[in-house]
C-alpha cells in the first residue's frame, strides 16, 4: 500500500494471491491486523516513534489488541513466516509509550490536514469524534417490510445473537466474530429470501427521514447499488413508483438482483444513455427526490479505514462541485410542495451546510424542514437530538449516535 496507494482490500487480495502458503484463515487474520493498524495509524505511529509498516503492525498488536512484547516474541518464534521479535527499543515503547501531548489529529487518528475541517464541525470534541471513527463498525441489517418484520428477522437470525438496534425500528445488530469480522449473513436463509438487507443503522435512518409513502412518485437520484432505494420501496409498500437513477451505469448493476430478492415491484431503473436526459419526463413531478450525494466518505471510516489516509484535499474540492451539480439536477424534478432530501456520509461542513447554503441561495423556493419536524414525521422523535449546530439538519456519527456518519437535510419546495 505504501508503494502503490490503492484500497486496502485490493492490496490484501493481491498479497494472498502471491503468497499461497497462507491459508484462508491466515489471510483473514492478516487482513484484520492490517485494518487495525490503519484504523489507529496516527496514534500508533506517535507511540512507536515511527510510521513504518513494521512499527504500525507491532503497534496494532500491542496497543489495539493488548498483546505484550513477550507474547509477540513467543508467537513469532512459532512460525517460519513471522517477523523478527520486537527489539528492546520496540518492546519499551509497546510497554510504556503514551499519547501525552499528542495533538487532536493524532488522538483522533485522522490526517493532519483535516484537523481544521473537523474543528469547524466538532470543536474541542474532534479528537473524540475521530477516535470513535477508529473503532470497528458493527454489522447492521434492515428488516425488509415487504417480506416480514423485525421480529420475524430476529427469530430467523437468533443463532447469530442478533438484537434490535437502538434507533431504527427496522434495524438488527449482529455481534462481530472474534477476529473482528461479521458472520457470513449473506449466506443465511433470511438474507437469501429477502427478509433482511445489510444496511448500517444510520443509512436506515436517512432513508426513513425521507418519509416515502405508498402511492408517491419517488426518485433516488444517486442510487448507486440501491441500499436506500430498497428501503424507500419497502416504506412505499410497492405502491406508487420509485425511479433509481445514477450517473454511472456500473453502480446500478447490483440493484437488479437485489430488488428481485427483496420483492420490489414498483421500481424503474433510469441508467444513463449518452447525452440523453433520462429524467426529463419527471421534471416537477416527483413527490420526493432523495440525493445521496457523492462525498469524501468521512462518515464511513470505521468500515474503510484506509480511505482516510488516501484522501486528499483536492478530492474535497472536487466533491463540492459534484454535490452542487447533483442538487441542481435533482431539484428540477421536485414538484410544488414536494420534498428534496440531501444526504452525505460525511461530517464536513464544506460538503454539508455550505452546500445547502449555496443551494438555497440559488433556489430560495426550497426551505428546510426542522430536524424535530422531520424526525417526528418519520416516527423517529429521538433522532431530533442529533440536530447539527445550525439546527437545519441531522448529523449522525459513531460518537453521537452509534452509527456511521451521515448528514441528512429534508427540504420542501414551496407550494
Amino acid at each position: 500500500m505504501e508503494a502503490r496507494p490503492r484500497p486496502a482490500a485490493n492490496a490484501i487480495k493481491d498479497w494472498g494471491l502471491s503468497h499461497r502458503f497462507a491459508g484462508s484463515r491466515d489471510r483473514a487474520a492478516i487482513a484484520s491486523i492490517v485494518y487495525d493498524a490503519l484504523r489507529q495509524r496516527a496514534s500508533i505511529a506517535w507511540r512507536m516513534g515511527a510510521d513504518t509498516p513494521r512499527a504500525l503492525v507491532l503497534g496494532a498488536l500491542g496497543f489495539v489488541r493488548g498483546m505484550a512484547p513477550d507474547a509477540m516474541t513467543a508467537s513469532f518464534a512459532a512460525s517460519p513466516h513471522a517477523p523478527d521479535a520486537p527489539t528492546e527499543g520496540e518492546a519499551k515503547r509497546l510497554l510504556s509509550a503514551t499519547l501525552d501531548g499528542a495533538p487532536a489529529w493524532v488522538l483522533g487518528d485522522y490526517p493532519e490536514w483535516l484537523d481544521r475541517h473537523f474543528a469547524r464541525v466538532f470543536g474541542d470534541d474532534r479528537a473524540a469524534e475521530g477516535a470513535a471513527q477508529s473503532e470497528r463498525a458493527p454489522l447492521d441489517l434492515r428488516a425488509n417490510a415487504l417480506k416480514g418484520n423485525r421480529d420475524k428477522a430476529l427469530r430467523g437470525l437468533e443463532h447469530l445473537k442478533a438484537a434490535e438496534t437502538p434507533l431504527s425500528p427496522l434495524g438488527l445488530r449482529v455481534p462481530l466474530l472474534s477476529d473482528g469480522r461479521g458472520p457470513p449473513v449473506q449466506s443465511e436463509p433470511a438474507f437469501l429470501k429477502g427478509l433482511v438487507e445489510v444496511q448500517d443503522e444510520g443509512s436506515q435512518i436517512a432513508a426513513m427521514l425521507a418519509t416515502a409513502a405508498p402511492g408517491e412518485q419517488v426518485v433516488d437520484y444517486c442510487a448507486g447499488a440501491g441500499g436506500k432505494t430498497l428501503a424507500l420501496a419497502a416504506s412505499m409498500a410497492n405502491k406508487g413508483q420509485i425511479y433509481a437513477h445514477d450517473s454511472d451505469i456500473r453502480r446500478l448493476a447490483p440493484l437488479h438482483d437485489r430488488a428481485t430478492r427483496a420483492g420490489v415491484r414498483n421500481l424503474q431503473m433510469r441508467a444513463p444513455r449518452g447525452d440523453a436526459d433520462v429524467m426529463a419526463d419527471m421534471e416537477a413531478k416527483a413527490d420526493l427526490v432523495l440525493v445521496d450525494a457523492p462525498c469524501t466518505g468521512t462518515g464511513t471510516w470505521r468500515r474503510n479505514p484506509d480511505a482516510k489516509w488516501r484522501m486528499r484535499e483536492s478530492a474535497l474540492e472536487q466533491r463540492q462541485s459534484e454535490q452542487d451539480a447533483v442538487l441542481a439536477g435533482a431539484a428540477r424534478l421536485v414538484k410544488s410542495g414536494g420534498r428534496l432530501v440531501y444526504i452525505t456520509c460525511s461530517a464536513l461542513a464544506e460538503e454539508n451546510e455550505d452546500r445547502l447554503e449555496a443551494f438555497r441561495a440559488a433556489q430560495p423556493e426550497f426551505e428546510p424542514v426542522s430536524p424535530a419536524q422531520a424526525a417526528i414525521a418519520a416516527g423517529l422523535p429521538t433522532v431530533a437530538q442529533f440536530a447539527n449546530t445550525a439546527g437545519d439538519a441531522i448529523l449522525l456519527s459513531p460518537r453521537r449516535s452509534g452509527t456511521d456518519g451521515f448528514f441528512i437535510s429534508v427540504m420542501k419546495r414551496k407550494a
